[in-house]
């Protein structure tokens, strides 16, 4: 995978000890919109919808990450048992367009590695900001396209 393909070997062990694999069939939901987010994954190998406000927004495939910003987000309760801590929410669905596996890494697991595969996190914070920045624009687009067919102008 792309996204941890160099990392140092301390941080490809530590990913690994906390890693899990999920396969999905074709029309399956990987996530909903709105609901919490209590895991990350990496595509392995299949194909996907984002879907947003239902319009698919993208198509993701092999060596995308989703579910990051839903895990990063919202830092964990200190004081809750990683079970139930809660979760961010999802800021979109993602529906298999192909049978898929992925590579799955829980929140309590992800904030863990934080500490012990800086690397890895940092690359997936950074997914963060770039999938942020994208939705951000996704937004002012959609508000400027309501302005422009005389719809009521949107915040800001």
């Amino acid at each position: 995978m792309p996204l941890f393909a160099d990392l140092p070997d301390a941080e490809l062990v530590a990913v690994a000890s906390v890693a899990f694999e999920v396969e999905l069939g074709s029309g399956q939901a990987l996530a909903t919109e709105g609901g919490l987010g209590h895991a990350l994954f990496a595509i392995e190998s299949g194909t996907a919808d984002v879907v947003i406000e239902g319009a698919t927004v993208r198509k993701i495939g092999t060596g995308d990450v989703v579910g990051e910003i839903a895990v990063l987000a919202t830092p964990p309760d200190p004081f809750a048992a990683p079970e139930v801590a809660d979760a961010g929410r999802r800021t979109a669905s993602v529906v298999a367009t192909s049978p898929m596996k992925l590579i799955g890494l829980f929140r309590r697991d992800v904030w863990d590695l934080d500490q012990r595969a800086p690397i890895a996190v940092g690359r997936l914070r950074a997914r963060v900001e770039e999938n942020l920045a994208r939705d951000a624009e996704r937004a002012k687009s959609k508000d400027r396209g309501r302005d422009e067919q005389g719809g009521s102008p949107g915040p800001g």
